[in-house]
């Protein structure tokens, strides 16, 4: 009854193992930058830079760990989509902000 390979479409799922250290990384990756917000001991800017940086790597952990992205030839057209759909979404928001800050700029300028 119990099928240890949950394999749909031939992609296969990650094991016990896996999904525990993915678990441990998105944990220890949430609760750094939580400890620097919570009780600061550097500047802003630094702790915004440094979240930014374990934001980056949890979304990494996160498509490895979870949705088992990587270089394997059956997973290649899943992240030829994933890098489609971040660089649009990376143009709608940064196009987005510069439409924004250009009106901004302009209006300001009476």
């Amino acid at each position: 009854m119990a099928n240890s390979n949950h394999s749909a479409g031939g992609a296969s799922h990650g094991s016990f193992k896996s999904y525990m250290v993915g678990f441990v990384l998105s944990v220890i990756l949430t609760v750094i930058p939580f400890g620097l917000v919570m009780f600061p001991s550097m500047s802003k800017d630094a702790i915004l830079a440094i979240i930014l940086v374990f934001a980056v790597v949890q979304v990494i952990v996160h498509l490895v760990y979870f949705l088992h992205l990587d270089r394997s030839s059956e997973q290649r057209w899943n992240v030829i989509a994933f890098i489609f759909s971040a660089v649009i979404i990376a143009f709608l928001v940064g196009l987005s902000l510069w439409i924004m800050f250009s009106i901004h700029h302009f209006m300001m300028a009476k």
